[in-house]
C-alpha cells in the first residue's frame, strides 16, 4: 500500500485563491446566467482555467509535469469549482475522469505520453463508458473492438458502437473509450478527428448548461494496438471499478459545493428579508426547516468525504463502498439544500434572476451522473450486507462499541447517539437475514440509505472531536452541536424506517421494536431544539449579509 502524493497546504491554498480571484474577475453571476441561458460551452473560460490557473495540472503526477495532487485536493478544488458554477466544474473536471483509466491501467510509457500531452498542451479529455441502453451497468456495454492482424500479430483494433451522456463529448481532444475486445472489456485512447469517429449535437439539458454533453459514434474507428490502455485486453471493468472511490468522491464534492453555495445565499437572504416586523433569520420556521437541517447534512457529508479522501491518500484501495456513501449523502444533501434555498427565497427563488434557481437545476445532476442515487443505495447495501454476513452481525456492533468508548470521553460529540444508530442497524440487518427480507429489492435499497445515515453519524461525531474541518471555520463546539443533531436524526431514522420496512416486508419477530432500544433513541432527542437554535445563530454569524 503506497501513499498518494498530495499538495502541501501552501500550494493547495494558492490554487484555491487563484481560482477564487479568477472567478471574482471573470465568472460573475451575470455572465454565468448568460451562458446558462444561451446553453453555451465557454471555451475561453476552460482555456484560461487551464492556462492561467493550471487546474488541469492538479491531478497529473509531478513526473509528467503536473502538480501531483491527491484525493483531498480533488475534494477541495471540486467543492470550490462547484460553488462557482457546476457546469464549468463538470467541463474542467471531466478531464480528470477521462484520464482515470490511464492513471490506473496504462503502462509507464503510455502515462508519460498521454499525461505529458494533457499537462503541456492543456487538452480536454472525455470518459467514454456510458451507453444508451447500459446506463450505469458497464458490464452491459455493446461497443465492440475487433482486432486487426498483420502477419498473425494484432496491430490495432476497429471500434464500433455508441456512447451516450459524455461530458466534454463534443469538445475533447482525447477520449478514453470502453469497448468489448475478444479478451473482455478494454479501455482505448481515441483522438478527436479519427476517421469514423463523430460526435452528436450538444444535449439540451435541464442544468449544467455550461458543460458540453454529447453522444459519441464510432464506426470502424481504427486504434493502434499501442493505444490499448495497459496493452492487455479484459482489464477495463477492473480499471473502472478501481477509480470509483475516487471519482464518486469528486462528484460528492460537487454536491457539497453547490449545496453550500445555495445555502449561503439563503442564509444571507433571510437576514435582509423582513416579515412580520423581523428578519426571517430570526424565525425558527425559516432557520430550522430550511437552513439548519441542510447545513448539518452537508457538514456530515464533508466529514465522511474527508475521511475517505485521507484513506485514499494513504494508499488504501477498494473504497468503492465508502465512495458511494460519500457521494450519496453529499449529493442528496446538496440537492435538498438547493431545493430549500428556492423555498427560502419565496417567489424570487423561482425566477431565473436569482442564482438559487440555476444552482438547483445544476446540482440535480449530481444525484444522477457517476452512478445514480439508487445505484449508490444498491452498492452500499450489497457491500455492507456482505460485511454483516461475513462478521455474523459484528460489523456494526463493533463499530458501535467504538462509538460508545468515544462517548465516554467526549459525551458532547453525539458519538453515543451514533452508537444507538449502529446497534439498531445491526438489529434490522440481522432480522433481514433471518426472515430473508432482502429478497425485496426495495428493502435492500432502504438499507443503503439507513447505512449511509448511521456511518456518516459515526464519522461526523468522531471528526468533530479529533479532526475538525477548517474549510468553513466553524468552531469545535459548533461542529459537535451539528454532529449531535445528525446523530439524533440518524438513530431515529434507522430505528423507525428500519422497523417500518421490516414489518412491511413480513418480519416475524414480535419483539423487534423492543430490540431497537427505541426509548433510548427517543430520549436522545432531548436538547434538539436548543442545538438547532445554536447552529442557526452560528450560520448567521458565519455568513453575514
Amino acid at each position: 500500500m503506497t501513499a498518494t502524493a498530495t499538495l502541501d497546504t501552501e500550494t493547495l491554498d494558492m490554487v484555491l485563491s487563484t481560482l477564487k480571484e479568477y472567478a471574482e474577475r471573470k465568472l460573475k453571476p451575470a455572465f454565468l446566467l448568460e451562458i446558462d441561458h444561451k446553453d453555451e460551452f465557454p471555451h475561453d473560460v476552460l482555456r484560461e482555467l487551464y492556462e492561467d490557473v493550471g487546474l488541469h495540472l492538479l491531478f497529473i503526477p509531478e513526473k509528467y509535469d503536473g502538480l501531483g495532487g491527491g484525493a483531498y485536493d480533488v475534494y477541495r478544488v471540486s467543492e470550490a469549482m462547484a460553488a462557482i458554477d457546476l457546469g464549468i466544474a463538470t467541463g474542467v473536471l471531466a478531464t480528470f475522469l477521462g484520464t482515470d483509466p490511464i492513471v490506473v491501467g496504462a503502462t509507464d510509457e503510455q502515462k508519460a505520453r498521454w499525461m505529458g500531452r494533457i499537462a503541456n498542451e492543456g487538452l480536454l479529455v472525455a470518459y467514454g463508458a456510458t451507453e444508451p441502453q447500459a446506463g450505469s451497468d458497464l458490464a452491459m456495454l455493446t461497443t465492440k473492438a475487433v482486432p486487426v492482424e498483420e502477419d498473425g500479430k494484432v496491430v490495432g483494433y476497429k471500434i464500433t458502437g455508441r456512447k451516450q451522456w459524455i461530458s466534454n463529448g463534443g469538445v475533447a481532444t482525447l477520449y478514453t473509450i470502453l469497448a468489448n475486445a475478444p479478451g473482455g472489456p478494454t479501455w482505448f485512447v481515441v483522438e478527436h478527428g479519427a476517421p469514423g469517429f463523430t460526435q452528436g449535437k450538444p444535449e439540451d439539458k435541464h442544468g449544467i448548461r455550461a458543460s458540453n454533453t454529447a453522444a459519441l459514434f464510432l464506426d470502424d474507428v481504427y486504434v493502434p494496438a499501442e493505444d490499448l490502455v495497459g496493452l492487455k485486453e479484459g482489464e477495463g471493468l477492473a480499471q473502472a471499478q478501481a477509480v470509483f472511490g475516487y471519482t464518486r468522491l469528486m462528484v460528492g464534492s460537487f454536491g457539497l459545493g453547490a449545496g453550500w453555495e445555495a445555502l449561503r445565499r439563503a442564509i444571507r437572504y433571510g437576514q435582509v428579508r423582513v416579515q412580520g416586523g423581523s428578519p426571517l433569520s430570526q424565525k425558527q420556521g425559516y432557520t430550522h426547516k430550511l437552513l439548519v437541517a441542510n447545513a448539518v447534512r452537508l457538514e456530515a457529508a464533508r466529514a465522511y468525504i474527508e475521511w475517505v479522501a485521507e484513506r485514499l491518500d494513504n494508499g488504501e484501495e477498494d473504497l468503492q463502498t465508502e465512495g458511494a456513501v460519500a457521494k450519496y449523502l453529499a449529493t442528496e444533501a446538496g440537492n435538498k439544500a438547493a431545493e430549500d434555498a428556492i423555498q427560502a427565497h419565496g417567489g424570487y427563488g423561482y425566477t431565473k434572476e436569482y442564482m438559487v434557481e440555476k444552482i438547483k437545476r445544476d446540482v440535480r445532476i449530481t444525484c444522477i451522473y457517476e452512478g445514480t442515487s439508487e445505484i449508490m443505495e444498491w452498492t452500499i447495501a450489497r457491500d455492507r450486507w456482505q460485511q454483516h454476513l461475513k462478521t455474523r452481525g459484528a460489523f456494526y456492533n463493533d463499530w458501535a462499541a467504538q462509538m460508545e468508548q468515544l462517548a465516554r470521553s467526549n459525551p458532547a460529540s453525539g458519538a453515543g447517539v451514533a452508537a444507538l444508530a449502529m446497534r439498531a442497524l445491526a438489529v434490522i440487518m440481522e432480522r433481514c437475514r433471518i426472515d430473508r427480507l432482502t429478497r425485496n429489492q426495495h428493502v435492500l435499497f432502504r438499507l443503503g440509505e439507513l447505512i449511509t445515515y448511521a456511518e456518516t453519524a459515526a464519522k461526523f461525531s468522531e471528526r468533530a472531536i479529533n479532526n475538525p474541518s477548517q474549510v468553513l471555520h466553524f468552531s469545535e463546539e459548533t461542529l459537535q452541536t451539528m454532529a449531535r443533531i445528525h446523530a439524533r436524526t440518524a438513530a431515529l431514522k434507522v430505528a423507525t424506517d428500519g422497523l417500518q420496512w421490516a414489518i412491511a416486508s413480513g418480519q416475524t419477530d414480535p419483539n423487534l421494536a423492543g430490540s431497537l432500544n427505541l426509548p433510548a433513541i427517543y430520549a436522545a432527542q432531548a436538547g434538539m431544539i436548543d442545538d438547532m437554535n445554536l447552529v442557526a445563530t452560528k450560520l448567521n454569524e458565519a455568513f453575514p449579509a
